[in-house]
């Protein structure tokens, strides 16, 4: 059933003027439509607020000022944005409609892209972030979904400017935007005071996340839950996409390397600095490493198809018109053998007189006519060429060829992934090439995919699946981890598809490994870094001490933090970063003799201190500070006592 037929906004004209024809999509926000601007008569992509939402009003307020903030953002890469409004519970934009499809479902047909084409697709995206960025917008969710590839072969980025207004609407502090795959290590680190906002680098990291995955396929980070991405994002490098594709350059290794480093100080600025970047890699890299095809790339078409047919083509290609050569020409003949044609004339003999001018012009005519079509007949009369038939059926195929006066020849059959069962995927010879006028035409016709059994390759290493599945025609796909403590870590539990299902050659297969049984991370928090080794030793556990110390009340030396945090499930042999204590901060003590009790202990907690009074016989019912433990100017540890003497 079509649930799309139940939505209420469909055929109906909105705030009359936008006639709602077709659902496109449905986020956690908004939903999309395909919609007809009856004032301008264009098509539009209208996106409409969930009604649920559009009560909150600062919500909504934040919403349209960041609508219309985006709205004066005009550049070529960009969706534009025609036009905001509401009409009852549905707060609306009008953007500009892209006829085509996203960045994702390029990836989810071809897996992967060439890097000239991946560098396109990026510099466009880049251009496009760079203008926002220039401006002051950080759109704070690139992914492939926010991807538009149009039928033309332009690249636009669309939703700016909707995140941040969805995180400043909801009226709280702290909150993460974004995708988890593609968020920066700022905008995820479990310590409060990181920073989860290092502006117009946040896109810059996305983007080098994004490239990663237009060259090998995957994500670079994968797992099994949401708190396992963000370890990933947190402690791990991105590695590098010559690590999955072998025979990548290197200059698109350290393109992504600088675009993902976990420092956002150590990335470029912006979206303009990774474009220039990305250029100076372009121009390193030679046109047939451009133009590398990665082995686990499906093509949009075979090998000599024209692939300027292809709707997932994301860069437009120039066709050239060829231009036939004048022997190819069979008019060329005849004028030929015309030119040399010269009128006969009789030699004067004994009885006869001269034949009449005319008469002698008319043979010659007559000769020069009949040996052009001779010579016409020898070279080119004889022959035809043969008729575009690819894609056709087999019967139209046949149909075309008798039509030409041509028999058909030897019909083999071949698997192809790109063109229909039955239909014609090559002629021998080729179209447009010349044959004999009764000659005959080989055709090759598809007989669809190729088809093939998934292998069963549970309770095999990673390297042995991937070498069974390669074996037999598919492609390894994405690999992810998951607890199991039947199957041992590093052998796989599950594929998908799963073993015995029929697919496609060349199709991925999702592999899943096994992490093991789940070990519970122990609490190792204020313990000295000794004591916390054999405690995750235990435990099977490895520990991995962070470069930098921080300020904490626990002693120098002793663990102040750790990654993952207690009761976390880990994998055996996992790490936890333990980050040690560099001692409390020294604080100076304020000043507090002579300020009524509640004062003093208001002023020093404050400063981060605790708060003892002695107050003696003499002081039970004073309420003014004599003196204090600490001197005032002095410094003492954070959170350490200070006492008050009243009197």
């Amino acid at each position: 059933m079509d649930t799309s037929l139940q939505d209420p906004l469909l055929g109906h004209v909105l705030d009359a003027r936008y006639r709602v024809d077709a659902k496109i999509a449905t986020g956690g926000m908004a939903t999309v439509y395909r919609a007809l601007d009856i004032r301008l008569d264009r098509v539009v992509a209208l996106k409409v607020m969930h009604p649920a939402l559009a009560v909150d009003a600062s919500f909504v307020e934040r919403f349209i000022r960041e609508a219309k903030s985006v709205a004066r953002l005009s550049h070529p890469n960009v969706v534009g944005v025609f036009d905001q409004g509401a009409q009852g519970a549905y707060v609306y934009l009008a953007m500009e409609y892209v006829a085509g499809c996203t960045l994702r479902d390029v990836l989810r047909e071809r897996v992967a892209l060439r890097p000239g084409a991946a560098l396109d697709v990026l510099e466009s995206v880049l251009a496009a972030l760079g203008a926002a960025h220039r401006a002051g917008f950080v759109h704070r969710d690139v992914k492939p979904e926010n991807v538009l590839v149009g039928d033309d072969g332009r690249v636009k980025v669309a939703d700016f400017g909707l995140v941040r207004a969805a995180g400043s609407g909801t009226g709280t502090t702290g909150t993460v935007l974004g995708t988890l795959a593609y968020l920066a290590p700022e905008q995820v680190a479990e310590d409060p005071a990181a920073d989860r906002d290092s502006g117009a680098r946040v896109d810059v990291y996305a983007c080098g996340i994004v490239l990663y995955e237009m060259l090998t396929g995957h994500k670079p980070h994968a797992g099994d839950s949401a708190a396992y991405v963000i370890f990933q994002h947190v402690h791990q490098d991105v590695p590098a996409p010559s690590a999955a594709v072998p025979g990548l350059p290197v200059a698109l290794d350290e393109l992504v390397a600088s675009a993902t480093a976990r420092d956002p100080r150590l990335r470029p600025a912006d979206a303009v600095e990774l474009l220039a970047a990305l250029r100076l890699a372009r121009d390193a890299l030679t046109p047939a490493q451009l133009d590398a095809a990665p082995p686990q790339a499906r093509e949009a078409a075979p090998e000599g198809r024209d692939t300027s047919e292809d709707r997932t083509s994301v860069i437009p290609r120039a066709l050239g018109t060829p231009h036939p050569s004048p022997a190819d020409d069979p008019d060329r003949g005849v004028q030929r053998t015309a030119l040399l044609a010269r009128p006969v004339r009789s030699r004067p003999g004994r009885g006869g007189g001269r034949p009449p001018r005319t008469v002698l012009a008319g043979v010659g005519a007559l000769l020069a006519v009949v040996l052009g079509i001779g010579v016409w007949y020898i070279n080119s009369g004889q022959f035809t060429r043969v008729p575009a038939l690819l894609t056709q059926t087999e019967a139209d195929a046949r149909a075309r060829l008798t039509d030409a006066g041509l028999d058909v020849g030897k019909v083999r059959r071949a698997y192809s992934d790109t063109n229909r069962r039955g239909t014609v995927i090559a002629t021998e010879p080729a179209a447009g090439e010349r044959i004999r006028g009764n000659g005959s035409v080989g055709l090759t016709v598809s007989l669809g995919p190729q088809t093939v059994r998934v292998p069963d390759v549970t309770d095999r290493t990673l390297t042995v699946a991937r070498k069974e599945l390669k074996a037999v025609g598919l492609v390894p796909g994405m690999v992810t981890e998951e607890f199991d403590a039947a199957v041992p870590r590093g052998e796989v539990i599950s594929t998908d598809p799963a073993p015995d299902t029929s697919r496609r050659a060349g199709s991925a297969v999702a592999i899943t490994l096994s992490r093991g049984a789940p070990v519970e991370v122990p609490d190792v928090s204020g313990r000295p870094l000794d004591e916390a080794r054999q405690a995750l030793a235990a435990r099977g556990l490895e520990t991995e001490v962070a470069s930098e110390r921080v300020h904490a009340k626990v002693p120098a030396g002793e663990v102040a933090r750790q990654f993952p945090r207690a009761g976390y499930e880990a994998a055996e042999g996992e790490a936890v970063t333990l980050t040690l204590s560099d001692g409390p901060e020294m604080i100076e003590v304020p000043d507090v003799v002579g300020d009524s009790v509640d004062d003093a202990r208001q002023t020093l907690e404050a400063a981060g201190f605790a708060v003892k009074e002695d107050r003696g016989i003499l002081g039970l019912f004073g309420d003014t500070v004599r003196g204090q433990s600490v001197d005032a100017g002095e410094k003492a540890p954070e959170g350490s006592e200070i006492t008050l003497s009243i009197r």
